[in-house]
């Protein structure tokens, strides 16, 4: 892993998200993409987070995502899985790329020109992304896409989509899955619905049909059938630790307005300053605690990760399933702590809530990664 300033991220990461995305957000909130953001972190020269120096890239890491996720999250945690997702997947494509593959997607990704993103959920199969049942069948030079792909963060806007389907031999066991590259506008690429969710508003996770789309073979990732490679070398850490941190940023936020509430309120009768009150502080002390905690957590996390451990696995893998208790559990006591100024509709605190509870429903789901978990330390098979 490149060694540089993670300091000097960062800042950059923070200078975007205290102006631009900051901005946005109230345009955020009523549904629309956070276009102008995403325009801002690739013209910082941000898009290339996890692309190889060798590629144009920063080669950032796990660690450079999380600084990421936790900046960005803090404003905008919808805004910061859009970039996140977009990290993802140029860290998927970066993973054994060709020559072609590079040239096509990673030069103009470290650029600042593309913006990819995971296309890999599906109605009926849940949080089980690993086990998809798009096809693809191959026509000479090329595939044959065919299927159905649901919740694809920036769905619609990106320049290309890493699609999760069957190897062309059919089905294969959890996880033996094919993954390529599909570029936006390609026939046989359609969109469907608009999204409108209880929080994380911009993301337009929307659904996509691929109806016999003809995808070049030259945009496989690796071998068909060989994700299971992937799923633990690359989606699952990038994947994980990107919503982590993103929840982080927002558990912060929440922790951070509630103690800005309590130390200003003062009781008019008494002169007493909420923060005064044995009882917040205890909530205080609380939260701060858990969000320090989960902290250590994800940047121990990414850093067994970078350093490629092989007991990185359970630290990854219980990294979403903590931030999304921490953030749920902050946001809502720090909603206590402020009381029914943190009530009102579109409040701060309140959008913050309605984002954190997001994080149990994304796959893989709280639940599903405590099992994954208990098997990695068990020595069980995850899958």
């Amino acid at each position: 892993m490149t060694m540089f300033d993670y300091s000097d991220l960062r800042r950059r990461f923070a200078e975007v998200a205290r102006t631009v995305v900051l901005e946005e957000v109230p345009a955020i909130e009523e549904y629309q993409w956070p276009g102008r953001s995403m325009r801002a972190l690739a013209e910082a020269g941000l898009y290339g987070l996890a692309v190889p120096e060798r590629f144009g890239g920063l080669g950032a890491g796990l660690t450079g995502l999380v600084i990421a996720g936790e900046e960005l999250g803090r404003i905008s945690p919808s805004a910061s899985l859009c970039f996140c997702m977009h990290v993802v997947g140029s860290a998927v494509i970066a993973a054994k790329p060709t020559d072609a593959q590079a040239e096509r997607y990673l030069l103009p990704i470290a650029r600042g020109e593309h913006l990819t993103t995971l296309a890999l959920s599906e109605p009926g199969t849940g949080a089980h992304f690993y086990e998809p049942t798009a096809r693809l069948t191959r026509e000479g030079d090329a595939y044959r896409v065919d299927g159905v792909k649901s919740f694809i963060t920036n769905g619609g806007h990106a320049d290309s989509y890493v699609v999760s389907t069957l190897s062309a031999e059919g089905a294969t066991a959890a996880g033996m899955f094919s993954c390529l590259v599909v570029d936006a506008g390609m026939p046989g690429l359609a969109w469907q619905d608009t999204w409108r969710g209880l929080g994380m508003r911009g993301n337009s996770s929307i659904s996509a049909v691929l109806d016999g789309a003809r995808v070049p073979a030259a945009n496989l990732l690796g071998e068909e059938g060989d994700q299971t490679w992937y799923v633990f070398h690359v989606i699952a850490p990038y994947f994980l630790m990107a919503m982590a941190a993103t929840y982080l940023g927002a558990a912060q936020s929440a922790l951070d307005l509630a103690m800005d509430h309590v130390k200003e309120r003062v009781h008019v009768q008494k002169g007493q300053s909420l923060a005064e009150i044995p009882a917040i502080q205890t909530r205080i002390a609380e939260m701060w605690t858990a969000v320090q905690q989960l902290r250590l957590h994800l940047y121990h996390a990414a850093e067994r990760g970078d350093l490629g451990d092989p007991g990185a696995l359970p630290f990854i893998l219980s990294a979403k399933a903590s931030a999304a208790e921490v953030a749920v559990q902050v946001c809502n006591e720090a909603l206590t702590c402020v009381g029914g100024i943190g009530y009102r509709e579109n409040s701060t605190l309140w959008t913050f809530l309605r984002d954190a509870r997001a994080s149990h429903v994304m796959a893989p789901t709280t639940d599903l990664l405590k099992s994954w978990t208990a098997r990695a330390l068990l020595g069980l098979p995850v899958l």
